[in-house]
């Protein structure tokens, strides 16, 4: 939520201000109201607040005097001025002064929808970009930009311990999700349903033993948490971890709460490793048995979305030095655990993936349907592609929807058109994103869930693939 304090020397004019906005359907908390520019000060230094919401013409220090004050201190909080009809000058010069904008007492109710609108609209696209460029220096560990964007990374604290937490929201929020109750820590969303914290302190038994109750509540879908480093040049590998913890509901929807990092891949290897050795000795029947274990094999031994990882890439490592006449068409490349997440929908959709793969070389020349009746069905699917881009869309769903194997409609993809079907829809999505981007005033959030990318931190690492810089770097261009 984005905090908010009224500051008025008329009582009666802060509860018209409070009651004019429904602020928190916007995303606004009230933080404070004061009579007291000098109180309002004091808070503002202390606690930060987002938005001011200030008269002009006030006893002793005036709205546009607290404006200064605000700007001389290095806060960085946004304005919005109320002035009586006859001091419209003194708004007008607010705006020049930066002001966010303004409004007359008394207030227009109809006008206060539009107000608060256009200020949701401001703050997202502020936090977007806030978020963007911290996200970048944190991921190539620049501690000058770290420090210039935020007083959480102070240069001359060298003993700190740092540690990593993401959390995963069941549902959409507006204006931020459920806070994280935990000092020295540094909050970037990530998405409409993710948040990563980065926690801080210079006693290690802080971050070991964290309070983590506030965790609670059926908005947390999962958490991870990262390992515990005391050098910042590992905050990336720190926040890698934590996510790679959270996604263990990847493996089951089922299970959620707190996930801790932890490597399992010595407990799952061997059997990755005898995967290997049937499909290399081609022994159908006995990897069509394995296949049907596997599932329950990492369930047993609590792996987790590295283990998932490392089984996606032996495996298709393996299928493609076996079989890449049969198989070098379809989208069987080495991911990581964003890309599979995006692929699948599940470890149980990755399992039957595969196990249509091995389905499909054992059946290579048993075709059910025409070659006539085949092209008509995945034009069909493209075309349903093309104007459903925006939602979830999963190869093994659609290949059911139009009648086709889903390992034969990757070879159609690359024979069709080229490119994979991730590939394809990542496509869509990015142009449709560049076309946002440069002419809408839809924040970069926003426009990645506009495209159908629910992850934020994933969309800024597709885009900078697909065009060589960042969402908010291009839309500068």
């Amino acid at each position: 939520m984005y905090s908010v304090i009224i500051v008025d020397d008329e009582p009666w004019a802060i509860k018209g201000i409070r009651n004019a906005f429904d602020w928190g359907k916007h995303g606004f908390e009230i933080a404070g109201q004061f009579t007291s520019v000098h109180k309002a000060f004091e808070f503002i230094c202390d606690e930060n607040p987002d938005l001011i919401v200030t008269d002009i013409r006030m006893p002793e220090i005036s709205g546009l005097e607290l404006m200064r004050m605000t700007r001389e201190k290095g806060k960085h909080a946004d304005f919005v001025v109320v002035s009586g009809f006859a001091e419209f000058s003194y708004a007008q010069e607010a705006i020049r002064c930066g002001a966010l904008d303004y409004f007359l007492k008394p207030i227009d109710i109809e006008l206060a929808e539009t107000l608060i609108n256009k200020l949701a609209v401001h703050f997202a696209n502020k936090r977007g970009h806030r978020n963007s460029l911290i996200l970048e220096a944190l991921m190539s560990a620049d501690e000058h930009e770290l420090s210039r964007l935020t007083p959480f990374f102070d240069p001359s604290s060298k003993d700190d311990y740092y540690r990593a937490l993401i959390l995963y929201s069941n549902r959409e929020q507006i204006g931020g999700k459920k806070k994280f109750d935990v000092k020295h820590a540094l909050e970037i969303e990530l998405g409409s349903r993710k948040t990563l914290y980065i926690l801080k302190s210079s006693q290690l038994a802080d971050l070991k033993g964290l309070d983590l109750a506030s965790l609670a509540g059926t908005d947390i879908k999962a958490a991870g948490i990262s390992s515990i480093s005391n050098h910042y040049k590992d905050l990336a590998k720190l926040i890698k971890e934590s996510d790679l913890a959270a996604s263990k509901v990847f493996l089951n929807e089922d299970e959620k709460g707190l996930f801790e990092f932890e490597q399992k891949l010595n407990t799952v290897k061997p059997f990755i490793d005898s995967i290997s050795v049937i499909i290399q000795e081609k022994q159908f029947e006995a990897l069509e048995d394995t296949m049907g274990r596997l599932k329950n094999d990492f369930s047993k031994n609590n792996a987790g979305m590295g283990e998932v990882v490392y089984l996606w890439n032996q495996v298709v490592g393996v299928l493609l030095a076996s079989f890449y006449e049969e198989l070098k068409d379809m989208e069987l490349g080495f991911l990581n655990y964003s890309e599979l997440k995006e692929r699948f929908e599940n470890f149980e959709s990755l399992c039957g993936f595969l196990y249509d793969v091995l389905l499909y070389i054992r059946q290579l020349n048993r075709q059910c349907v025409s070659e006539g009746d085949i092209g008509s069905y995945f034009a069909q699917m493209v075309k349903y592609i093309d104007n459903h881009y925006s939602t979830k869309l999963y190869l093994k769903d659609l290949s059911s929807k139009f009648f086709l194997n889903q390992v034969y409609c990757c070879q159609l993809f690359k024979k069709n058109l080229g490119k994979t079907f991730s590939e394809y829809v990542t496509e869509l999505r990015i142009n449709k994103a560049c076309e946002l981007l440069k002419h809408t005033e839809m924040s970069v959030e926003e426009v990645a869930l506009k495209v159908g990318i629910m992850d934020y931190y994933y969309f800024n690492k597709v885009f900078k693939k697909q065009c060589g810089i960042t969402p908010a770097k291009y839309r500068k261009c």
